[in-house]
């Protein structure tokens, strides 16, 4: 079983924003997943991007550099 907090989100305003940010990430060698936005977290566009906790900081340095706009990161 998993521990909480072990996996982060990030939440987009749009699909196509996760979908390109997922490519980005992806493209890093970072292991991402488009998953539904979890029920007690809000979204615009109902998917989010999964990452494992540890790799937060390349995700956010990812997205800042392709200034990928975000409603957020938040743990799971």
């Amino acid at each position: 079983m998993r521990k909480p907090g072990q996996y982060g989100v990030v939440l987009f305003y749009s699909m196509s924003g996760a979908m390109h940010a997922e490519k980005l990430i992806k493209g890093k060698g970072i292991a991402v997943k488009l998953i539904p936005v979890p029920r007690h977290l809000s979204s615009d566009c109902g998917i989010c991007l999964r990452f494992e906790q540890p790799d937060e900081p390349q995700v956010r340095k990812t997205l800042e550099e392709a200034q990928i706009e975000t409603q957020g990161i938040r743990p799971i």
